[in-house]
């Protein structure tokens, strides 16, 4: 685990269970209105992570599938999620249509999956997930304030992280 000035952890996933763990920890220290971009190669989990912080919100985790074809995902319950894919949108003009902003500008937590293939039309202030496979059930992930989104969670989630473990 690091700390890069209390805005950048690095965290280490051995199992889905860690997985399940670190959502909880998510949504209860994501302040409303956060939008988290959520990178890695196919597989790596980034529907599997949301899936882990709906779960925490009291959402049915069965019901939530990667939006990769209608694009956009509601869930409404103790906290909204909305749950954005960029992988088979062709730009910048094309997510735009989407109306993000409006998700952007919500009380809720708006995951957006690829969102390296729209960088540019990500509001100035957000989280941004990484997520690398590095085994069969093993990952590395980074999770870093960008813009002027707040970072004072930060540092609280990589320690409640670690004293978690079990």
């Amino acid at each position: 685990m690091n700390d890069v000035a209390n805005r950048q952890i690095e965290l280490k996933l051995s199992s889905e269970v860690d997985t399940d763990r670190l959502g909880l920890l998510l949504a209860e220290l994501l302040p409303d209105g956060t939008t988290i971009a959520l990178l890695g190669t196919l597989g790596a989990g980034k529907t599997r992570l949301v899936k882990a912080i709906a779960a925490a919100c009291e959402i049915d985790p069965q019901t939530v599938i990667s939006p990769t074809f209608v694009l956009v995902q509601e869930y409404d319950a103790k906290r909204q999620l909305y749950h954005m894919d960029a992988y088979r949108i062709k730009d910048d003009d094309e997510f735009l249509e989407l109306g993000p902003e409006e998700y952007f500008n919500s009380e809720g937590l708006t995951f957006v999956e690829w969102a390296d293939r729209v960088v540019g039309c990500m509001p100035r202030s957000y989280v941004e997930i990484e997520i690398f496979v590095t085994g069969e059930t093993e990952r590395r992930v980074t999770i870093a304030a960008q813009g002027k989104a707040p970072a004072d969670w930060i540092t609280q989630l990589a320690t409640r992280y670690a004293s978690s473990a079990s």
